[in-house]
């Protein structure tokens, strides 16, 4: 097995001369570090420059793919020319040219939602949630472990029966539990971004969630997929990246590659 150094080292080689490439990028986690108040999560400093000039290169379709509903992800992005955003695991999408683009969430799907929603009244746990077009987070980070053992018990309690019904998924992120809409999820958004590109162009897919992994394993062998995160977890990525400095070199040497 190809060490992570030797794996970064080829495929930079191979983005050198590539005619074209595909930056896919996660946010929360990712570019930014995660924030006790969600809505402060902004990017590690350095990032935005250095994704700005790759965009600005000419040679790469940046794209961010993104559990945030885009509306939120604007406010903490500052705006980017030509930046690709697909929003709420692939629900929402945004276009480089600013096109807004939505898909229909089947109406059986909204009423398991809207159950669970009065659920979260009921039980008091809103002060916590995350409301969405095609899902509803509980966030727990913060808390004492006590209060995350507790939250987290009540919740897949409470939600079990509806995570039950057909098309709906219940997911554990890094700091919560979403249920949501089992499609479109970030693998069928990367899928349809590799449909779209020349066989030649180089792609890879940065991330750090368990709902990154469809992402990996639809990226496969046709792309780098890197976990991004400060401590390892058993994943399909091919490479493992600590932020905020190892993500920094990883955007630093892809910006010197595609310069050649």
């Amino acid at each position: 097995m190809q060490s992570t150094k030797t794996l970064l080292t080829d495929f930079m080689e191979q983005l050198s001369v590539a005619p074209t490439s595909a930056l896919l990028l996660d946010y929360d986690g990712t570019l930014a570090p995660f924030q006790m108040d969600r809505n402060r999560a902004y990017p590690y400093p350095g990032v935005v420059e250095i994704v700005e000039s790759i965009i600005q290169s000419g040679r790469t379709r940046v794209i961010v793919v993104t559990g945030r509903p885009i509306r939120e992800l604007r406010a903490l992005l500052p705006p980017m020319s030509n930046l690709e955003v697909w929003g709420e695991h692939g629900l929402d999408h945004l276009l480089a040219d600013g096109t807004y683009q939505q898909t229909a969430i089947a109406p059986e799907i909204t009423e398991v939602l809207a159950q669970a929603e009065r659920w979260l009244n009921q039980a008091d746990l809103m002060p916590l949630a995350e409301i969405k077009k095609a899902g509803l987070a509980v966030h727990w980070r913060g808390l004492s472990e006590a209060e995350i053992g507790r939250v987290q018990a009540r919740t897949m309690e409470g939600w079990a029966r509806l995570a039950e019904q057909p098309g709906i998924k219940l997911l554990r992120f890094e700091g919560g539990l979403e249920l949501r809409s089992a499609r479109p999820n970030k693998g069928d958004a990367v899928a349809t971004i590799v449909e779209e590109l020349d066989s030649n162009t180089r792609i890879a897919f940065l991330g750090d969630d368990l709902t990154d992994e469809d992402a990996f394993r639809v990226l496969g062998d046709r792309g780098l997929s890197v976990l991004v995160r400060a401590e390892y977890r058993e994943t399909k990525a091919n490479v493992w990246l600590k932020p905020p400095q190892e993500l920094l070199g990883f955007l630093t040497q892809w910006l010197n590659s595609i310069s050649v």
